[in-house]
């Protein structure tokens, strides 16, 4: 499939421009017609009985579960579905034997769902270091080489930061995790709609993703295990192999993982939306992404009275741009974009409120982000609209 060709999927396309991908993107037509056939054609519980129609829909939620672990190159792991990042990431805070003096090291560059999970740990006498970036939000790894020491459990980092879209050498770090005998969590939210990712070239031990941010539905996500070494979060239903009225056993693979019903229109959603971007291809849509970030910069940090958050880092990015405006509320920008010119973007602390405060934001700030649907000449009226907002405060 061709790139160019996609827009006609996306029918909100025609009435609006759409830049807030990064918070949920939209979804094309194959998706949810995918959807749309398990409830008209074979709608049953998965895993439960032998009549014709839960068969069906049991290889179609299984096929689905394979097909989102080869789109991250996970064929030697586990892979669990789970609702979103978010509960894939409590799942291994929560499933870990920590003992007290254990240690997590993370960023600040995280969202909340990578940062709250470590902190509450604090309460079981687990020690949380946070490395923090520099003024830009450039984080050095040799800051965060030197927090991660003997003794250090696991290092739990974002793989493209949410907030300024910059993508972390998650490789290097994995060099680092494995040289002193810590285990690696990658919060793969934002790049896994964006990048190529293989999961056993990367190096870690944990990847979790949203499918709601790659063009699939809501609450869907997945947790990707090297080994299901974890304790599940939830026990009942299908997660079970033999129950006695003493005791139980669970079941030998990640359906350990999926306690009760799981979504089943949306896992198998949430596979064709992999689908439909590997038809594309990833390094198209990193490309693409790349090419409308670099013309947001550019375009942004041209106009007077415009603030463009990390622009002097370097490194890849994925197609998120945050900025402010001198005199306005990012809130205020944001409306105004929208009932000026159908530009339909974040704006706040996306939550990232400890990093926002780091860089002197307290009210956050406007965040565009992209995806394959976007198109050059919806990024320069964006430009042009911001343009005309910082003029009339200046």
């Amino acid at each position: 499939m061709r790139l160019e060709d996609c827009r006609a999927d996306f029918p909100l396309t025609r009435d609006l421009i759409y830049l807030d991908s990064a918070a949920t993107s939209l979804t094309p037509k194959p998706v949810i017609q995918a959807m749309v056939g398990y409830d008209l054609r074979y709608r049953a519980n998965v895993g439960r009985g032998v009549h014709r129609l839960t068969t069906i829909a049991t290889h179609r939620y299984r096929d689905a579960r394979d097909s989102i672990r080869s789109f991250i190159g996970g064929e030697g792991g586990a892979i669990a579905i789970t609702r979103n990042t978010t509960e894939a990431i409590g799942m291994v805070a929560a499933g870990l034997p920590w003992k007290q003096g254990d240690r997590v090291v993370t960023t600040l560059l995280e969202h909340h769902s990578n940062l709250l999970p470590w902190l509450r740990l604090r309460k079981r006498g687990v020690e949380v270091d946070i490395v923090r970036p520099d003024a830009e939000g450039s984080l050095e790894i040799a800051d965060l080489e030197a927090a991660v020491r003997d003794g250090t459990r696991l290092v739990a980092i974002t793989h493209a930061s949410n907030v300024l879209g910059t993508v972390i050498p998650v490789d290097e770090i994995a060099a680092i995790c494995h040289d002193h005998g810590a285990r690696l969590l990658v919060d793969g939210a934002q790049s896994a709609p964006h990048l190529p990712v293989d999961v056993s070239r990367m190096g870690c031990d944990y990847f979790c993703f949203s499918g709601h941010k790659m063009l699939g539905p809501t609450g869907t996500g997945a947790l990707w295990m090297r080994e299901p070494d974890i304790e599940p979060l939830l026990v009942g239903g299908g997660s079970i192999a033999n129950v006695t009225a003493d005791d139980y056993t669970l079941a030998p693979d990640e359906g350990r993982y999926e306690a009760g019903t799981p979504p089943v229109a949306g896992t198998i959603g949430f596979a064709r939306a992999a689908a439909y971007l590997r038809e594309i291809g990833m390094e198209t849509v990193h490309r693409h992404d790349e090419r409308l970030s670099a013309r947001l910069i550019e375009g942004l940090s041209e106009v007077e009275g415009v603030r463009v958050l990390g622009a002097e880092v370097e490194g890849e990015r994925i197609g998120v741009v945050s900025f402010t405006v001198d005199g306005l509320h990012p809130h205020e920008v944001a409306q105004i974009l929208d009932e000026a010119a159908a530009v339909l973007v974040r704006s706040g602390h996306h939550c990232s409120q400890p990093l926002m405060e780091h860089l002197g934001l307290p009210e956050g700030t406007v965040r565009a982000s992209t995806h394959i649907y976007n198109t050059e000449e919806e990024i320069d009226t964006m430009i042009a609209t911001v343009e005309e907002i910082a003029r009339r405060v200046a």
